[in-house]
């Protein structure tokens, strides 16, 4: 019994953990380097400033051969920006970097460092010769870490998980989901529908509040008898959280389509990792019944941090 209370105690921790980041709590943890060139292959460089902790404290940039810097200016000579350019520590404290190039054309370009894919080969100007393959690479590595950084995605998948149990049903709930951000996600991306930032954000808590308070009775309500359907018109408004982060990211002009595509695989390869490990644990806890009770604690620990972040988003739309 002792053991059990452990664990129970230990399970509680880890949720109050996700009172952390109550703001942006889908959101990557990136960080911005902004490099203007002045003239021709002088370049000024310097990271975005950051709320608590300056992302140079944490990333060195590796400038391509040929570039050396002096304080906050880049000389590159008449080469220009060519070369790779890579960033050390990316995948440590920063799940991605983020390098905006203002060229002296006036063209700009975005590139996103991961983990995965650390460097980046630039051309000299804002053309992007990355390969179709770099790209589905390093989307895909941004989609995964995107779903598995994102506490309020994660903690709504669980409650489904709850709400309908570990048999056949989920199969299809999980898939109406996937269904339905997938859409919402290509059609903000490719900016066909755009919606404020603050109402989506609200709207994602509230339904992870509903859904939790859903699996917490047995009364047959619509989320008990479909919770495809409901996972579906939720699913839509999750979409769009998911193409918020993924326009700060920024997409190549030049391989949109592999980008937006592999992002979205990335997202459901993160979301299975998910569903997996819950198998995997609640096959654990089955040997011990008395953790039957820990579904109710969760599950209130759970609609309490999301009605939580539904009063500071409610109140951010009105602010």
């Amino acid at each position: 019994m002792r053991s059990l209370n452990v664990m129970l105690r230990g399970l509680l921790a880890a949720l109050l953990l996700a009172l952390g980041p109550v703001a942006g709590a889908h959101e990557l943890s990136m960080a911005e380097m902004q490099l203007r060139e002045v003239s021709h292959g002088e370049f000024y460089w310097m990271w975005a400033a950051a709320e608590k902790r300056a992302a140079s404290d944490d990333l060195t940039p590796v400038w391509p051969e040929g570039c050396q810097a002096e304080e906050n200016v880049l000389h590159c000579g008449e080469a220009g920006l060519t070369g790779t350019l890579s960033i050390t520590g990316v995948g440590d404290r920063y799940s991605a970097a983020l390098v905006k190039v203002y060229w002296l054309n006036g063209d700009a370009r975005v590139y996103t460092l991961t983990a995965g894919q650390p460097s980046v080969h630039l051309y000299g100007a804002a053309d992007d010769g990355r390969s179709w393959r770099e790209v589905a690479t390093a989307y895909t590595v941004l989609g995964v870490e995107h779903i598995l950084s994102g506490v309020d995605h994660l903690l709504f998948v669980i409650s489904l998980l709850l709400l309908v149990g570990f048999q056949r049903r989920l199969v299809w709930t999980i898939t109406a989901f996937t269904a339905a951000h997938s859409l919402t996600l290509a059609l903000s991306a490719l900016g066909i529908l755009t919606l404020r930032p603050p109402p989506v954000e609200a709207t994602i808590a509230l339904s992870i509040v509903l859904v939790a308070g859903e699996a917490l009775h047995k009364r047959e309500t619509l989320a008990r008898r479909w919770p495809a359907l409901v996972a579906f018109l939720f699913g839509l408004v999750h979409g769009l959280g998911f193409a918020g982060a993924l326009k700060e990211i920024g997409l190549p002009e030049n391989h949109l389509p592999v980008a937006l595509l592999t992002f979205n695989v990335g997202v459901e390869i993160g979301q299975l990792m998910t569903v997996g490990a819950a198998m995997l644990l609640w096959k654990l806890c089955s040997r011990w019944p008395q953790l039957a009770k820990a579904r109710s604690v969760v599950l209130y620990m759970i609609g309490s941090i999301a009605a939580y972040w539904s009063w500071l988003r409610v109140a951010a739309i009105f602010g």
